[in-house]
């Protein structure tokens, strides 16, 4: 079964490839994703891995805590982000002039 791990407290230098190795040994890894920043292209500090394995608690226990780079992982199952059934993505209130305010 895959499973989608979070993975927090990364050291700023992981690449995505190392993030992967780092699972490697406890299952297949589908993919491995360190998150940067949008605007600096910066690591985060954390990222997802999906991973085949039968017993996902058995990689947690694995992995987390465990020192890389002089900083210690945590690893969780990854929450699913809640949906918004806003489609118009941008909050706030729409209306028949286009817009949230009224200009006049």
């Amino acid at each position: 079964m895959q499973v989608k791990l979070f993975v927090g407290n990364l050291p700023w230098s992981i690449g995505d490839a190392q993030l992967e190795d780092m699972f490697a040994d406890q299952g297949t890894v589908q993919s491995a994703r360190v998150i940067t920043d949008r605007e600096t292209g910066r690591s985060r500090g954390f990222g997802f891995v999906e991973i085949e394995t039968n017993d996902a608690n058995a990689v947690i226990n694995a992995v987390n805590g465990r020192e890389f780079d002089g900083r210690e992982i945590r690893v969780n199952r990854a929450e699913d982000k809640p949906r918004s059934d806003n489609r118009f993505g941008g909050g706030g209130r729409r209306d028949s002039y286009g817009g949230g305010r009224n200009r006049y």
